[in-house]
């Protein structure tokens, strides 16, 4: 499932300052921090995939700010969205004379159209689900990882995968943190979480309805359980963590709180200090 909000946003323009290299098999962008690792976070992205700057911008942050080393693999092949569906949908919702309405408008909607159905045909479900739990499998058994905890930080299509991996019986990752997630069914998919998970969304998400970001918030922090947690952004729309225009009042002031969350949430239950560390030092 898709809606507008997955194929529109803003481009960073900032040049990434990580690195490429082959990680158990995928192409993959690397983020280190300056120090000894405090974990490792896997970033699963939206629908515009590994190479787009701002899913690299914000791994850099992950790694830089908070000490982690941040693994962003192309998991869908090379077939993530092109960005040229950005400025199609752009142009598609932009306000328009009627000649343009009537002309251009079907022009760019055919272009959105061949863009999304190879996507979801592609990248589904059966295909890339065993190409994500491959990778984190890799990771624990890899003796240079296997005493770190993992994270698991998924964007809008990445979202849903985040949250799979948060429902395994013997979990693969630590902790998830997920953002405007799409094609999750609620409530099931949260009741079945078993791993603590952080979720960023607005209250004017086309992918998930008001009603249902409420209906996540009180399962997932059911009993005031501090294991999870359910951060509502009023205004903020699907994709503002990601792809958020500077132009837009807000929005960037919802991406910059959403960073912050999950930065937090990482730093609790991945960081030195945290209970659930798998030793007690860090190399």
């Amino acid at each position: 499932m898709a809606c507008s909000g997955c194929f529109s946003g803003t481009v960073n323009s900032d040049t990434p300052t990580g690195t490429v290299a082959t990680i158990h098999g995928l192409p993959t962008y690397v983020a280190r921090p300056k120090g000894p690792a405090q974990g490792i976070v896997v970033y699963i992205p939206d629908l515009f995939g590994w190479e787009l700057p701002n899913a690299r911008l914000l791994a850099d942050k992950y790694a830089s700010k908070s000490g982690f080393t941040v693994y962003l693999p192309d998991f869908m092949n090379g077939h993530a969205a092109s960005l040229s569906t950005l400025h199609a949908m752009e142009s598609l919702l932009a306000p328009a004379s009627l000649v343009t309405t009537l002309v251009r408008k079907p022009i760019w909607f055919a272009q959105i159209i061949r863009a999304a159905v190879p996507f979801f045909i592609m990248n589904r479900q059966s295909v890339i689900q065993p190409r994500i739990k491959t990778f984190h499998a890799a990771l624990r058994a890899d003796s240079a990882t296997n005493f770190m905890k993992i994270g698991s930080a998924g964007f809008c299509w990445g979202g849903f995968h985040t949250v799979h991996l948060c429902q395994d019986d013997q979990p693969l990752i630590d902790v998830g943190f997920v953002a405007h997630p799409s094609g999750l069914r609620i409530p099931r998919d949260l009741e079945a979480v078993k791993v603590p998970l952080s979720v960023a969304v607005g209250d004017v998400d086309m992918m998930m309805r008001v009603d249902h970001v409420r209906e996540a918030k009180s399962v997932l922090e059911k009993n005031g359980d501090n294991r999870n947690e359910v951060i509502i952004y009023p205004g903020a729309k699907h994709g503002f963590a990601v792809r958020a225009n500077p132009d837009v009042p807000g929005q960037m002031e919802s991406a910059f709180a959403a960073e912050e969350q999950a930065r937090e949430w990482f730093e609790k239950w991945l960081g030195r200090s945290s209970e659930c560390s798998r030793h007690s030092t860090q190399t």
